[in-house]
């Protein structure tokens, strides 16, 4: 079935797009898959909503189970870059992350879009952070050794100025971590496969808008490093359960991606 769009291909600039999944209870947002770069675009004019994603969970809990997976970000972090720096957040909530980089001798920045969890940030921590949209803010040029979206870039309507952005901040052979989902695991695909075909149909609340403008594989963000002057380092899916995140790590089926890059080139911000 052919469906036509009436937006290109955020990454790539290419018409050639299929349909590739809906949600809603009736069908009504549509996800389209570039046939060139393998972006899946959301077809933006059925609307977004990114409040659904605010979390306010105490940055400095150790128990809270809101926090176990920036936990293990940061053990990821911790491994593969060892040396303290200039460390900027983006999206980084309430501030978990920032408080266990803090603990490790980084000096350490943030940046939300909820200012209710900024402010949680900044009180509890007292860390600066930003409050606004990270495709607005202007910042200063090659000023930090890492800089981490952990589930962000999905959301970002722009994901090439939001590279640029970041290529412009971080200094050279700086480092960026990303987290995001995974649109080609081996679980979406089933369960895309079970809703095409009307086996399964998942339940969706009546007010219900998506969040994810662009959705990812490993292939669609290797373009957009290319594009914008970064080298992938490594790549690996994941779990929080531990016996399944050794499996994901080496197999890549796992429907969270993370990915460590360097940059490699500066770039002009735009």
């Amino acid at each position: 079935m052919n469906l036509q769009t009436n937006f290109t291909c955020r990454l790539c600039g290419d018409i050639d797009l299929k349909p590739f999944y809906s949600l809603g209870q009736r069908g009504q947002f549509k996800y389209f898959r570039c046939r060139n770069c393998t972006l899946v675009n959301y077809d933006l004019s059925g609307g977004l909503d990114q409040s659904q994603y605010i979390d306010l969970t105490d940055p400095t809990d150790n128990r809270a189970q809101k926090n176990y997976d920036k936990d293990a970000s940061w053990r990821f972090i911790n491994k593969q870059i060892p040396k303290p720096g200039k460390f900027l957040d983006v999206g980084c909530g309430t501030g978990r992350l920032l408080y266990l980089a803090q603990n490790a001798g980084w000096d350490t920045y943030g940046l939300e879009l909820s200012a209710e969890a900024a402010k949680t940030a900044i009180n509890r921590l007292k860390v600066p952070v930003i409050i606004g949209d990270f495709l607005t803010i202007e910042a200063e040029p090659n000023k930090y050794d890492l800089i981490a979206l952990r589930h962000v870039l999905e959301h970002l309507v722009d994901p090439i100025l939001a590279l640029q952005k970041i290529n412009f901040r971080l200094k050279t052979n700086g480092y960026a971590l990303f987290e995001m989902p995974n649109i080609d695991a081996l679980d979406m695909r089933l369960k895309r496969m079970l809703a095409n075909t009307g086996i399964h149909q998942k339940q969706f609340p009546k007010n219900y808008l998506p969040g994810h403008c662009n959705e990812f594989c490993r292939a669609s963000f290797q373009f957009l490093l290319e594009k914008t002057g970064f080298k992938l380092i490594h790549w690996e899916t994941y779990s929080l359960k531990p016996v399944v995140n050794f499996l994901y790590r080496h197999l890549h089926i796992g429907n969270k991606a993370r990915a460590l890059v360097t940059k490699t080139n500066s770039l002009t911000a735009q």
